[in-house]
């Protein structure tokens, strides 16, 4: 069967992997038994995807990040440099916890910033937007903008990555791409 993906010689892929087309794995990066890598999308550098994680189409890995068991992404996630998942939220060395992953879920579009931590067991909204060195500890809604230690929402983000700036009526219009967006509730919906 032909390979529909590139990986650099320096990458390791194990067994059971499943990489969609046009999919790109670059130097001394590790893809850990059973993962399913979507098409079209872009690991970095020194990069470690745990077994069993889930990537969706166009997710950008950039280098040094580790995403481990338990990890889903939906299409369209930018994971930014040195950005760490956990997996366990009460590690120990001498004690082993596999049985006590939490999942965290990353959902179509969302960002996520250089150096930023994900505690397990949260979700990432669509196309939220996690600052560089943002330690998340607890779900996050759509479009948020999340900054911080621990992280704390701070605003409003378009799917274009602008910050959204909502009037009396509760209206906001991205900048660059001229889309509506509707707050409701403490939520954000685009129009």
């Amino acid at each position: 069967m032909e390979q529909t993906y590139f990986a650099h010689p320096t990458a390791v892929i194990d067994e059971g992997c499943k990489i969609g087309k046009g999919t790109k794995i670059w130097h001394f990066t590790h893809v850990m038994p059973n993962c399913v890598i979507g098409e079209g999308c872009s690991i970095g550098q020194n990069v470690v995807v745990s077994p069993e994680v889930v990537l969706g189409n166009n997710v950008k890995v950039q280098n040094n990040v580790s995403i481990y068991t338990g990890v889903i992404c939906e299409e369209d996630v930018f994971l930014g440099p040195s950005m760490v998942f956990t997996n366990v939220v009460n590690p120990r060395s001498a004690i082993i916890r596999k049985d006590q992953y939490k999942p965290t879920l990353v959902r179509k579009g969302a960002s996520i910033g250089a150096n930023a931590t994900i505690v397990c067991g949260n979700e990432i909204g669509q196309f939220a937007f996690i600052g560089a060195g943002a330690v998340v500890t607890k779900p996050v809604p759509p479009y948020a903008l999340i900054v911080g230690n621990p992280g704390r929402h701070v605003g409003w983000m378009s799917e274009y990555g602008h910050r959204l700036e909502f009037d009396d009526n509760g209206m906001a219009i991205c900048p660059e791409s001229k889309e509506q967006y509707i707050l409701k509730d403490g939520l954000v919906y685009k129009k």
